[in-house]
């Protein structure tokens, strides 16, 4: 039996997730804090510095610490194979783009927080696997299931101080479901 490399964007999106909290583990949280966190408020984004732009989307590589890479990375490298199979290499990473930049870019106007983290990432894949095997004219109710759960505890969490961004999780699943939509 031979191991391959089967889902490069999935896989080279984790092992840089990875490596970059390997990299805090050492004490080198410098990395992470500068290119990997989207400052909160649009008033600390500078909008003459190259790396702030790059941050918008670079965030949902870097993570707060093991368990929370470990959470995003359960969900993105279960789903994330069978996604890019299906899409593609190039429009799964466009899509993961898009959804970092969305995320990065509203929380930045909207809350006065950083953000870190590929959770927006990851439901964006929860809610785009929902479409996988949708047949044309019809809805899939594996889609509508997924879509109550996840809407109904993201909005119930949305109300407690938990360090988590269920509004990077509900723009995640909402792109992802806007993504199935475009993509069926």
């Amino acid at each position: 039996m031979k191991i391959y490399f089967n889902s490069p964007v999935v896989l080279t999106f984790s092992a840089i997730s990875f490596l970059l909290v390997l990299l805090q583990h050492f004490g080198m949280s410098y990395y992470t804090n500068t290119f990997f966190t989207v400052p909160g408020n649009v008033l600390a984004f500078d909008f003459y510095n190259p790396i702030a732009y790059f941050r918008l989307v670079s965030h949902s590589m870097g993570h707060a610490n093991w368990d929370h890479l470990i959470a995003n990375l359960t969900l993105i490298l279960l789903l994330g194979p069978m996604l890019e199979e299906k899409y593609g290499s190039q429009s799964l990473l466009i899509m993961m783009l898009i959804t970092a930049l969305t995320t990065g870019l509203l929380n930045m106007m909207l809350f006065p927080t950083g953000l870190l983290g590929a959770s927006g990432v990851a439901f964006t894949f929860i809610l785009l696997s929902s479409f996988a095997n949708m047949r044309s004219g019809g809805i899939p109710l594996s889609f509508l299931i997924v879509a109550c759960f996840f809407l109904g505890k993201e909005v119930l969490h949305a109300t407690q101080n938990n360090q988590i961004s269920e509004f990077a999780h509900l723009c995640g699943g909402i792109l992802g479901a806007v993504f199935g939509f475009i993509k069926r």
